[in-house]
């Protein structure tokens, strides 16, 4: 029987961390998110508010746990925290030999701060803490985004031993030229050691059938890359300002998601 070439492990193997950019209680209880990691190299799980919000509203996976929150009273804020808190504490127990094995390398689980306080460094920090506390794993990844107000808080939880995760890095003032990319090729297009890809189920399950590498894509090609950018100035397009506006969307998006997700929550407990 002809065997078939394990590109997951490919890709592994060329020093790309691939994480599920997708998590739900039905994964956890199901046993697919140890499969993932057992069958498919996913090394950590990332979340955002939209993932949240469409795990709620699929199915009764969080039936008991509404129930409950609504008999306490609770506020949907802290709702939407011990809901979060809850799946992700999980997803970080059945990755933690991977943590372990690693040295902390790979093998964590990325939690949002509340997008709504992308420039409130103060409010940012104080949330951070309270999910760093709330979920009480090592290998947990406090995700803040990378507006000005947020890098002063998260030069801060780093300093108090909170490991953070930060998103919206578009511009090189930012972080070194990371920019995301949303489509399947961005998987064998980025591939470097030290990159950490994370990929929706649908989008490893392709690469795992037919992806096809090509080595490290990254070093070696930064006249090219430069010269695309000197292109676009001489076209009139501002890199400065593209950036600019990429920030300002994705907050926006993230705090729109954010405030899905708390309406997704309050009618379900209302429910209950």
């Amino acid at each position: 029987m002809t065997s078939h070439p394990d590109h997951l492990a490919e890709l592994s193997a060329a020093g790309v961390a691939v994480w599920l950019d997708d998590i739900s209680r039905e994964r956890l209880t199901s046993g697919n998110l140890a499969a993932l990691v057992r069958d498919r190299h996913v090394v950590g799980v990332t979340s955002n508010p939209t993932i949240f919000d469409h795990a709620l509203s699929h199915g009764s996976a969080y039936k008991e746990q509404l129930g409950e929150l609504a008999l306490r009273g609770v506020s949907v804020g802290e709702a939407s925290r011990d809901i979060t808190a809850y799946d992700v504490r999980w997803a970080c127990d059945v990755l933690r030999p991977v943590h372990d094995a690693t040295g902390g390398v790979d093998g964590r689980v990325s939690l949002e701060v509340d997008p709504r306080l992308a420039n409130d460094t103060a409010k940012t920090v104080a949330e951070a803490r309270a999910l760093w506390w709330l979920v009480d794993r090592p290998n947990l990844f406090i995700k803040i985004p990378a507006t000005r107000a947020g890098l002063p808080a998260i030069t801060q939880c780093l300093a108090e031993g909170i490991s953070v995760n930060v998103t919206l890095i578009f511009s090189l003032e930012r972080y070194g030229g990371v920019i995301d990319a949303f489509f399947t090729m961005y998987v064998v297009e980025l591939v470097a050691p030290g990159v950490v890809n994370t990929m929706p189920e649908s989008t490893i399950m392709a690469v795992a059938d037919h992806g096809e590498l090509r080595g490290d894509t990254i070093r070696g090609t930064y006249a090219q890359s430069r010269k695309v950018f000197d292109d676009l100035a001489g076209l009139g397009i501002s890199y400065d300002d593209v950036v600019t506006v990429l920030e300002n969307e994705g907050v926006t998006k993230f705090a729109a998601s954010w405030q899905e997700l708390l309406e997704t929550i309050e009618t379900e407990m209302k429910r209950e």
